[in-house]
């Protein structure tokens, strides 16, 4: 029989030990659908816009559909989204009440633009918010580790396919100029499949993701595992598939009111890495840099 609203008590995470949202749904991460992942890696990362989004606004987000975000709800044990949402309002209500919540009202710096902004101007805020997310939740323990990895490697392999291998392609630039061993996997081509066979407990294996990973990404990540080699993980999503199999994890915020994912943080998070790696020698790396900017 069909509960109704009025039976309710609590929200099935609030029954198990006063389980929050985003602790209840990262225990169950497993049992969803991928669809649903979609859903759920975005609720953890973004549980104050999830307190405020309509159920469209947040398919659209997690790039799948309303239908998908009730029936996540429902699986949850949710009669539909707005009990869902009510309960991603108390717990960010919580966090904000605690100071926990990362660029909340009380500690955000004034606004950029009016509030008539237009589309530009709207998208430039919204990347400033990405940084700004980006830099408060990074670890400096896990930076430090991931600037350790890089520079201590025979062999760095960077994998990002579609949209991540401009990104892939610019962060083995950017690590080359300092006369490091760097390579990418951006398709499964012959080549780029050899290099992944190649991979050994020298080789640093680096996946860059965005949203749902590619295959050949996660592919590449549990070879790394296999064969030990240190792995890091730049994702936007904290439940990435790609961040699981990592060692070490970097997350960046990719926010946006178009219609494709922001990569301004990420962009930011790769050459902050490359330069973390530089000044551990700068002056090693000096002659070599300046010949490049007199090219």
């Amino acid at each position: 029989m069909k509960r109704t609203s009025a039976t309710i008590t609590a929200p099935p995470h609030e029954a198990r030990g006063h389980q929050t949202l985003s602790a209840y749904i990262q225990a169950r991460f497993d049992e969803f659908s991928r669809s649903q992942k979609d859903v759920a890696q975005y609720i953890v990362d973004h549980l104050d816009e999830v307190a405020f989004q309509t159920a469209e606004e947040l398919a659209r987000r997690a790039n799948t559909s309303s239908s998908t975000v009730v029936r996540f709800s429902q699986a949850l044990g949710f009669e539909g989204f707005p009990e869902l949402q009510h309960s991603a309002r108390e717990e960010y209500r919580r966090k904000v009440a605690s100071g926990q919540a990362g660029g909340s009202a009380t500690t955000s710096p004034e606004p950029l633009f009016s509030l008539d902004q237009n589309e530009f101007e709207t998208a430039i805020a919204a990347d400033y918010q990405n940084v700004e997310e980006t830099a408060r939740r990074v670890s400096r323990s896990d930076v430090e580790a991931a600037i350790d990895a890089i520079a201590s490697a025979d062999r760095v392999l960077v994998c990002g396919t579609d949209q991540m291998a401009f990104f892939a392609s610019y962060f083995r630039h950017l690590l080359m100029l300092l006369d490091l061993r760097a390579e990418i996997v951006a398709s499964p081509s012959q080549e780029a499949l050899s290099r992944l066979g190649r991979i050994d407990e020298g080789t640093l294996v680096i996946g860059l993701s965005a949203g749902r990973p590619h295959p050949l990404v996660v592919r590449a990540m549990k070879l790394a595992r296999h064969r030990k080699a240190p792995t890091l993980a730049v994702v936007d999503a904290t439940l990435s598939e790609v961040a699981k199999l990592a060692k070490i994890k970097l997350y960046y915020s990719s926010n946006s009111p178009a219609y494709v994912r922001s990569h301004t943080a990420l962009l930011s998070t790769i050459q902050a890495l490359a330069y973390g790696v530089y000044s551990r020698d700068a002056d090693q790396y000096a002659d070599r840099i300046k010949a490049f900017r007199l090219k």
